[in-house]
Parts: structure tokens; sequence; C-alpha cells
């Protein structure tokens, strides 16, 4: 058994095998028992469900902080937040992306789970990529941290443009190569049909299948900000990581609830903007301006969760009456 309590990235592996064993748990138990069949989800139940993966999400946080010190609870909880506030822009990509294709609702919490199991494995890869960089040069940080900045001030002026995705590259490219039926066939991905020319049964991707397709594509997106946001608050590979696993396992139940009310949220990108440059920020405060003091843990998650929280509240506040809101979602069924 003591393999077990072998040092695997900077952290005992027995603390990886008890997070891996959560996440099979929690999917098992949402996809087998929680919806066995494919359905549309209520506000209410997505909102109670979203309560129960925050509450699991914090429970997890306080093993972290008991188990390895305050410092690094503190900050998962800090990458926690950051992830699950920059999650609500996936949103509403995802909601165009399931429009754009006429995906009804009762077929999108399954597509969204089989997305969310290839990002548990696509943020894997980056985060070790991110890892190993930083392990090899400790520079690599500032470069991190000059994006999120970057980045942070870019959101402050761009407007909000939607992605046109029937231009999107890799939906152009399997249009052209692979067989596409124009009409959705259940919650399959792939179904045999007639071929055109010699009447013979040949495999075709569905709509749903290009769907899921484009959201992980839009997930990488997301994650060039999320995963050195995180970076720039903790290299150690097990927080970064989890945090952002433990974020994104709940999207599948937050969507639904805030799809139906993403122009309420309008401003909330203002409040992440200003995350993003203080997290940024505060790389180069901490080298530069305090000589290699360490930034604070208590301070980085206070000021994060005080900026997400007031663009939260404001947003609300300023969109209470319909005012100012952000323009409601397409709902025309538009087909590829």
């Amino acid at each position: 058994m003591e393999f077990l309590f072998a040092d695997w990235l900077g952290t005992p592996l027995w603390f990886w095998l008890s997070f891996v064993s959560l996440v099979l748990a929690l999917t098992a138990f949402d996809l087998g028992v929680l919806h066995k069949e494919d359905r549309e989800m209520g506000i209410g139940e997505s909102l109670k469900l979203t309560a129960f993966y925050i509450a699991i999400a914090m429970a997890f946080g306080a093993w972290i902080w008991f188990a390895r010190g305050a410092d690094l609870g503190m900050k998962y909880y800090t990458g926690f937040f950051i992830e699950k506030a920059l999650s609500i822009d996936n949103v509403f990509v995802i909601s165009l992306i399931f429009t754009f294709f006429a995906i009804p609702p009762r077929y999108q919490y399954r597509a969204l789970l089989w997305g969310i199991l290839a990002v548990i494995v696509l943020r894997g890869l980056m985060i070790a990529a991110g890892a190993a960089l930083v392990q090899q040069a400790e520079w690599v940080l500032y470069i991190f941290a000059a994006f999120l900045i970057a980045t942070g001030v870019k959101m402050f002026f761009v407007g909000d443009e939607s992605p046109d995705i029937s231009k999107n590259p890799v939906v152009r490219w399997i249009s052209s190569h692979m067989r596409v039926t124009k009409e959705l066939h259940g919650e399959r991905f792939f179904v045999k049909v007639p071929d055109e020319k010699t009447g013979n049964m040949a495999r075709a991707a569905t709509p749903l299948f290009l769907a899921l397709v484009v959201i992980n594509l839009a997930d990488l997106v997301f994650a060039v900000d999320s995963v050195p946001a995180i970076f720039a608050i903790t290299t150690d590979t097990f927080i970064v990581y989890t945090s952002n696993i433990m974020a994104i396992l709940g999207l599948r139940a937050l969507y639904f609830a805030l799809s139906a009310m993403v122009h309420r949220f309008y401003y909330l990108k203002y409040a992440l903007a200003a995350v993003l440059v203080f997290i940024g920020s505060k790389i180069f405060v901490a080298d530069f301006l305090l000589d290699g003091t360490k930034f604070p843990p208590v301070l980085s998650l206070g000021v994060t969760f005080g900026l997400i929280a007031a663009g939260v509240a404001y947003s609300l506040w300023k969109t209470r009456h319909g005012e100012d809101a952000a323009p409601h979602l397409p709902h025309d069924e538009i087909r590829p």
C-alpha cells in the first residue's frame, strides 16, 4: 500500500485516486440515476442540482484545507470561483450552438455530459502541459500574467458579437468529409442511412455530433483564459486541476437555469475582466513591488469573490426591469 502515498505531480497518489473516484461517482449518479431518460430539465431542478454540485465542491475544498493546509485550501476556492464565473460565458456560447443545430432541450443534457467528459481529459492535457512549462521555465508565469491582463483589458472594450457557427472551419470540414444527416436521430451521434449513390447503408453523423464537437472546441477557447488564470494563483497541479474540474462538473446543471436568463448577467463580463487583470497583475506586484513576498491567498480570494459577487449583483439590479439587458438569444431553429 506504500504506492498510495507516493508523490505524483507534487501530491500523494491517494489524493488523486480519491478525486477521480469522486468524479466517477458523481457522473454515474448523474447519468445513471438522475437522468436515465432524455428529458427537459426545469429551472427549479437545475438550481437544486447546481446547489448540490456547489456543496460537493465546497466540501472537497474543506477537505483540501484540513488535509493540505489553509494556503492550498484558499487557492482551491479562488480557482473554483474564477472558473465558475467564467463558465457563465460558456453558457451563452453553448446556447447559441444548440440553437444553431436545433437541438431540443431533452437531448441537450446528455450532449453536455459527453462534452464535459471530453473536457475533463482535454483540461487535464492542457494543465499537464502548462505545469511542465512552468517547471522547466518559471518565467512562463509572466507570459500567463501578461496574457491575462491583456485579455481582461480587451473584455472591457470588445463588443458582444455572436460567433457565426456556420463559418466554423471544423463544422465545414466535417460537413464536407463526412455524411451528416439533416435531422436529429434522438440522442444518437451516428446513424446508418442509405447511400445516395449505391443504396447501401452507410454511417453518418447527426447534428447532435456536430454540436458536441463545436462545444468542445468552444471550451478549448475558454480554457486559454481559465487555465493561465489558475496557474497565476498556484502552480500546484492538483489544485489547478481539481478546482477546474469541480467547477465544470456542475456546468451541466447550471446551464439550464442560466440559459433562460443569461441576459440578466450581461454586466458580469466587466467583473470577470477585472478579475483577470487582478490575477495577472498580482504576479508582477508580488515579484517586483513586494520583492518576491507571496501575495496573501486570503486577500486574493477576498478580492476575487468580491469582484464576482459585485458583478452578479449589479447585473441583476441593472436588468431587473428588462432595461439595458443584453439581447436575448435567438430562438429560430437554424440547421447547418
